[in-house]
């Protein structure tokens, strides 16, 4: 398989931006071609070295891939193994039946180019080319190739500097709990949907994204991880300490990880491992109200 090149000789302007302690830096031939959608700005950077390059190129027209396909969403994107590299084409009924975009990458996730459909845009000045779901896949896929993992989860450092993490499907009270917590002074929220989690010089760390949830908050910081609580609503605020293998099941179901591959499958667990090894994890039953938030911030290992 072919890595995705970048052509230095069409190179004008550059922008960059972190997200989760992943540097991505675009390359393109105008400042329009590598601005950042304002979900994205909060999260710019300017460094010397970056984790990831894409190029930004305008296409005619995006043709049908004859690579392997490896996962269709079902939705909104699809991903197929060619001899270029791994291809995510992004569709929408709204721009016809093309991809619009289309990310061309090599497989370990630093250097690709991400083609832009003319024919699907009424001019090319019309968006910010890198948007969702590619900056999430991106990062996402990213992630597997380091000790690290994205959580469905909202991300809290309280008045004391302590980083607790509450992990939660959909609808179990992860942006109940950030409203609840944010009615205290000196609280600092990361996000009220999803985290990442990493490990840096053997402190594990928690990071804001700016794929936030209801309560909208989105942080570009970070803070040491102390406590990750499973979040479930009933009576009573009371956690329950979970073992190990007990606390990686309950956090792998709660992850955004490529699952079509087993290999990133495996280096999922593994850092779940490694995780849920130094940090306690809890099941906490709670009653949405403001005892359960003291009871935490009361809460001693």
């Amino acid at each position: 398989m072919l890595a995705a090149r970048l052509d230095e000789s069409s190179v004008i302007a550059h922008s960059g931006f972190e997200i989760g302690g992943v540097g991505v830096r675009l390359y393109g031939e105008s400042e329009a071609d590598v601005r950042l959608r304002p979900q994205l700005e909060p999260f710019r950077m300017v460094a010397a070295a970056f984790d990831i390059d894409i190029q930004i190129e305008w296409v005619p027209t995006i043709l049908q891939t004859h690579g392997r396909q490896r996962f269709d969403s079902g939705t909104t994107w699809r991903l197929h193994e060619t001899e270029a590299g791994l291809e995510f084409d992004v569709n929408s009924e709204l721009r016809g039946p093309s991809p619009y975009t289309r990310l061309v990458i090599n497989p370990e996730f630093r250097t690709g180019r991400l083609q832009m459909n003319e024919e699907c845009f009424s001019t090319v000045l019309s968006e910010a080319p890198l948007g969702y779901p590619l900056d999430e896949l991106l990062i996402m896929h990213r992630l597997t190739q380091e000790r690290a993992i994205e959580l469905h989860s909202c991300g809290i450092v309280g008045p004391d500097g302590v980083g607790n993490l509450f992990v939660g499907h959909s609808e179990a009270g992860k942006s109940t709990t950030t409203r609840l917590w944010t009615a205290h002074e000196g609280v600092e929220v990361l996000s009220d949907d999803r985290i990442i989690v990493r490990e840096q010089a053997g402190q594990m760390l928690m990071y804001g994204t700016p794929w936030h949830g209801e309560a909208a908050f989105a942080s570009p910081a970070s803070a040491p991880l102390k406590r990750i609580f499973i979040l479930e609503q009933g009576l009573g605020n009371r956690p329950y300490r979970l073992s190990p293998m007990q606390a990686v099941a309950e956090l792998f179901a709660r992850s955004f990880v490529p699952f079509y591959e087993p290999k990133y499958v495996d280096a999922a667990l593994d850092f779940l491992q490694a995780l849920t090894e130094s940090v306690p994890v809890y099941r906490y039953v709670f009653e949405p109200n403001q005892a359960a938030v003291e009871r935490i911030m009361n809460f001693s290992d």
